[in-house]
């Protein structure tokens, strides 16, 4: 019933901002692997998490939007099980908490004008910035069931798999929901060109994935880059772009390398990044859900809510 109201909304519900580099540049938080899911591992933790997603979704409840509420579990993959000194029980077990913790969330906040989707949250089983670990859709599938079904059957309302660099590695994921019939959207982060990491088109692979999987996907989304590093890329008006339906761009237009090698946190200009969200809407007309990514919080995402 959640998602039926999503997909059939007018007005495009919210989500959050960059998460981690808010705890990392904001609050001054250690996150090993950039991992968010070591905030629910203590009360304090927990209590900032609390306070950061309760800006948004005050927000949310004033203009009586619907909101997707992410789990903390972008990191928390087969791929990265050794950098985080994670078993695959102990991994398991860290997907199971944080979706109890965003039903926890969803309880108290959750109005009839302001519908709450659990968003379990995946990534890439490489960096989200570099295509330095290109999968088959055979290999994807293996490393990232595990996660997947976990989230599935925990009572989440659909997985989104954020920072992607490449279309293989989506084929594989988007197999796995499938097998248990769970919704699934796929973000494709692009480069200052508007390609993937990889060099390919976007369009090239939203249709491969499409192709590979019976346009499984729900839709599409565009993540960690400044508008103006695709809106070229989306701006033809060409018969795939229907199929994106969120963007949670970046504040800053540094390119990928260039935010890795940075010690200060580029937070841009908020009301300049929602007049540039308008823009974008007008090209895209199936937008489904607004947010931030690296750099943004809640500025960032009231702009982008005032202006779409």
């Amino acid at each position: 019933m959640r998602i039926s109201k999503f997909l059939k909304t007018s007005k495009p519900y919210l989500t959050d901002g960059g998460l981690e580099t808010y705890m990392v540049f904001e609050k001054g938080l250690d996150l090993p692997c950039f991992s968010s899911h070591v905030l629910l591992e203590t009360q304090d933790g927990q209590k900032t998490l609390k306070a950061y997603l309760q800006q948004f979704l005050n927000l949310a409840v004033e203009q009586k939007r619907g909101y997707v509420l992410g789990t903390e579990t972008w990191r928390l993959n087969d791929g990265w099980s050794k950098g985080l000194c994670l078993s695959k029980e102990e991994l398991t077990q860290r997907n199971k908490a944080a979706v109890e913790f965003a039903k926890s969330i969803r309880k108290a906040n959750e109005t009839s004008d302001t519908p709450i989707v659990i968003n379990a949250v995946i990534g890439p089983a490489g960096d989200g910035y570099r295509a330095d670990q290109i999968l088959t859709p055979e290999e994807s599938y293996d490393l990232h069931t595990s996660q997947i079904h976990t989230l599935g059957h925990e009572g989440a309302d659909l997985v989104t798999a954020m920072t992607l660099t490449h279309a293989s590695e989506a084929v594989g994921m988007v197999n796995s929901a499938k097998e248990i019939d769970l919704p699934i959207v796929l973000a494709f982060t692009v480069e200052t060109d508007g390609n993937l990491p990889t060099g390919q088109l976007l369009k090239d692979a939203i249709n491969e994935v499409d192709t590979a999987t019976g346009s499984y996907p729900l839709f599409y989304m565009i993540n960690c880059a400044h508008p103006d590093h695709f809106r070229n890329a989306v701006a033809k008006g060409e018969e795939w772009t229907k199929r994106i339906g969120g963007i949670r761009a970046n504040a800053s237009r540094m390119s990928h390398e260039e935010l890795d090698n940075s010690e200060e946190l580029d937070a841009g200009n908020p009301e300049e990044l929602g007049e540039l969200y308008l823009d974008l809407v007008t090209l895209l007309p199936n937008i489904k859900v607004v947010g931030g990514c690296c750099g943004t919080d809640h500025r960032h995402v009231s702009c982008i809510a005032n202006q779409v």
